[in-house]
């Protein structure tokens, strides 16, 4: 390539110029930096804007580190050559042209084609740090879009069983481990992990680097990334890498609609208390509507706990549904993609709770779309938080929360409006963690206070809620 990808964006005028042009979004054009390269379909418009040929955009050829043997990635943690080393039955292939070879376990892939791998094993890379829990986080729905690198060596010893499931699918278009999966054992398993996502359709890779990995997401963020695991043993590198950058990434994506219920209904089940019963559930009980934005079983198990009557409604009910329902409360639960994306149809929903004076409470993307009907603005994070052993400071109290996260958006404090303010903050980044309305009776956290995997330092919350409740339906009587 005769002019760098930076100097290409510097000459449209810079990374908002340029997406405007090509029609994708900011982080779209981050993912070309990152990977120094344009997605061929864009180079037409681009070279009309600049006066450039089409032959600037070609990237050079480079020399790349051989992959070590034992895991498929180089010492050095550079982009991997397309050699396919013994014994490898499937590859990832990142949208900077890494290539990670290793061995293929639970659904195959289909065969490779842009078509058939964007909706089943293309995403984003991230990595989960969480020590347990391999079930719920594969069944959460905030992971729709994402193919999950566990950091964690050892995944499959609990097995898997029916009641671990976080919903009705694995949302996750694939996972990547160090090990091969491990068989179970553990007295709840009913089937090992390599059965149980062969009966889902998904697709694991095992003996990756997952140290180079993860270092590679941390420092130059997330990126497209394809998992290849075909039972015609087929894998062309170089052509998954360029389906990779064509992939516009999560940005601009509502994923809301893709991963919720499609008809209201009841949730009566509390927290599991094992071995054979659950929590029991206080006499009083509160009216709630739950948004279902990719809500996880344990969050609604949690709302139970805490006293309520749990009406979960799709993500795209108006306001004017949700009240006909007359809530005492409304929840807005946590879930996947962008945050703006969602709110269009939303905010207007969550404008007309607030109105009303019903008591609201939100957390993950419920968090998000709280701030953004508040009039504060959202931004894709350069690390996501996702794991079970994140740190948050509530600031009222000066108490430090271990908690368990999701996201890669996250609400930009400096954005809040007068009459809000914020309450948790991490102690990872100093991102935002919670904010609260002074105007109206809402709160909202980013993490997931469910704790299915992790800790439960944060069930208060769901507390916190029944007492607003009750004390503003006393302010009413």
């Amino acid at each position: 390539m005769s002019m760098s990808i930076d100097s290409i964006i510097a000459r449209l005028g810079g990374p908002e110029a340029t997406a405007s042009l090509t029609g994708v979004g900011t982080e779209a054009i981050r993912k070309w930096r990152q990977a120094q390269a344009i997605p061929a379909r864009h180079w037409p418009v681009i070279a009309q804007a600049t006066g450039l040929s089409l032959e600037d955009f070609r990237p050079a050829s480079t020399v790349t580190d051989r992959p070590s043997p034992s895991t498929g990635s180089s010492k050095t943690g550079t982009p991997m050559p397309d050699a396919r080393p013994d014994g490898a039955t499937a590859a990832l292939v990142l949208a900077d042209g890494s290539v990670f070879w290793g061995k293929g376990f639970g659904a195959f892939t289909p065969a490779q084609s842009a078509a058939e791998n964007a909706g089943q094993s293309m995403g984003e890379i991230c990595f989960s740090t969480s020590m347990t829990g391999y079930q719920e986080t594969l069944t959460d729905p905030s992971f729709a879009g994402q193919i999950i690198t566990f950091t964690f060596p050892h995944i499959g010893n609990v097995g898997a069983n029916e009641e671990d499931d976080e919903a009705t699918r694995v949302f996750a278009r694939g996972l990547v481990v160090k090990e091969d999966v491990t068989a179970p054992a553990n007295w709840r398993a009913t089937e090992g992990l390599d059965a149980w996502l062969k009966a889902r359709g998904v697709s694991g890779i095992a003996g990756i680097d997952t140290r180079a990995l993860t270092l590679r997401i941390r420092d130059g963020g997330p990126q497209t990334a394809i998992l290849l695991f075909p039972q015609d043993g087929r894998i062309d590198p170089e052509a998954a890498a360029e389906t990779a950058r064509a992939w516009p990434g999560l940005e601009g994506m509502d994923l809301a609609q893709e991963v919720t219920c499609e008809a209201p209904y009841q949730w009566t089940h509390g927290v599991w208390e094992w071995p054979h019963a659950t929590r029991a559930v206080p006499e009083k009980r509160r009216r709630v509507v739950a948004v279902d934005f990719g809500a996880k079983r344990n969050i609604l198990r949690c709302l139970v706990a805490a006293g309520c009557d749990v009406t979960v409604v799709p993500a795209t009910t108006s306001g004017e549904e949700i009240l006909a329902l007359k809530p005492e409360g409304v929840f807005l639960s946590n879930g996947p993609g962008d945050p703006a994306a969602t709110a269009r149809y939303a905010v207007p929903a969550i404008r007309a709770v607030l109105e009303a004076g019903v008591p609201l409470f939100g957390i993950c993307l419920g968090h998000q779309l709280l701030a953004l009907t508040l009039g504060a603005k959202t931004y894709k994070m350069e690390r996501g938080h996702r794991g079970a052993n994140q740190p948050v400071k509530d600031l009222a109290s000066g108490r430090v929360e271990i908690t368990s996260q999701n996201h890669g958006f996250a609400v930009d404090a400096k954005t809040l409006p007068e009459n809000a303010h914020v309450t948790h903050v991490s102690l990872f980044d100093g991102s935002n963690e919670g904010i609260a309305s002074d105007r109206y009776a809402a709160f909202s956290v980013q993490y997931h206070p469910e704790a299915s995997p992790g800790p439960s330092d944060s069930f208060y919350l769901f507390e916190r809620f029944t007492a607003l409740i009750d004390r503003t339906a006393g302010a009413h009587n």
